[in-house]
């Protein structure tokens, strides 16, 4: 898994509760360094913060899917807007967790596309 998000104390201890529950995880906190991971890391699954403004998260996500095709992408925002379930969906996420996640809900949208990757592989 390719955990991207820009405060690194969120994106290091998501990596550290993955390894918990058994995944391979590594850290990215630019859109940069996540294109540059993606590439080399190839992951299963994408987790990334869609951050501020919105739609530069959604700009980053198109990249990691040019670099990733077979990648499984998961939302995970702040934002409350009432739209950002449909906006996610529309955008190929295959899901979204709203901030803060609970740790059981998180690990659930993991596991489900990290078995849905396995089975499409």
């Amino acid at each position: 898994m390719l955990v991207v998000d820009e405060d690194r104390d969120n994106a290091d201890t998501t990596v550290m509760l993955l390894a918990l529950w058994g995944h391979e995880a590594t850290a990215a906190y630019s859109a940069e360094d996540a294109i540059e991971k993606a590439k080399t890391f190839d992951p299963d699954v994408i987790l990334m913060d869609l951050g501020r403004p919105v739609d530069k998260g959604f700009d980053l996500a198109n990249e990691l899917r040019r670099a990733c095709p077979e990648a499984k992408l998961l939302a995970i925002t702040g934002f409350a807007a009432g739209d950002i379930v449909r906006r996610t969906r529309n955008a190929g996420f295959e899901g979204v967790l709203l901030k803060p996640a609970p740790a059981g809900r998180l690990q659930d949208a993991v596991d489900t596309q990290c078995d849905s990757a396995a089975s499409d592989a």
